[in-house]
Order: C-alpha cells, then sequence, then structure tokens
C-alpha cells in the first residue's frame, strides 16, 4: 500500500546571484560554452555528480554539508523559512 511521507530534516538554502564570491565559496564549475541557450550556465559538484546551475536556481546545505541545486519554482513551491 502507499503512503504519503514528508521530510523532517530542515535544510539551508541561499539563492545563487553568479557571484565571484559564491563560485569560490561553492567551488562552481563554468563549463566551456558558458551559457545555455542565453543564459550563462554554471556546474555544482554534488555527491550525486555534476548539476547544471542558472543564476536564480537555490543551493541546498543537508545536515551533512552537502550541497545540491533546486530550481527556483520548484524551492518556492516545496520549501518555507523557519524562524529561529
Amino acid at each position: 500500500m502507499i503512503k504519503t511521507y514528508r521530510k523532517t530534516a530542515t535544510i539551508q538554502a541561499e539563492q545563487f546571484e553568479g557571484s565571484d564570491e559564491m563560485i569560490n565559496r561553492y567551488q562552481i564549475g563554468i563549463p566551456r560554452s558558458g551559457y545555455i541557450g542565453h543564459k550563462p550556465s554554471y556546474i555544482l559538484y554534488t555527491l550525486e555528480g555534476a548539476m547544471n546551475l542558472e543564476v536564480g536556481d537555490w543551493i541546498a546545505t543537508g545536515v551533512k554539508g552537502e550541497h545540491w541545486v533546486i530550481a527556483d519554482d520548484v524551492f518556492k513551491d516545496s520549501y518555507v523559512e523557519v524562524s529561529k
């Protein structure tokens, strides 16, 4: 029988704005072509391999310090900010 679950772990996240500071902090790569369509394209190296990253996407950090990319629309539909 299929059951419904929700995640209980919290994450930290920040929206990628393309700054050199964020590129250095997350060790983000820039592909040779540099663009997907008309937007600059970047690569975030994760535990599962390389993920495409665009300005406006979110970089999430899990409980073990791992990072992954979440598209802006998915992030806004799936996460709410918690107050400390």
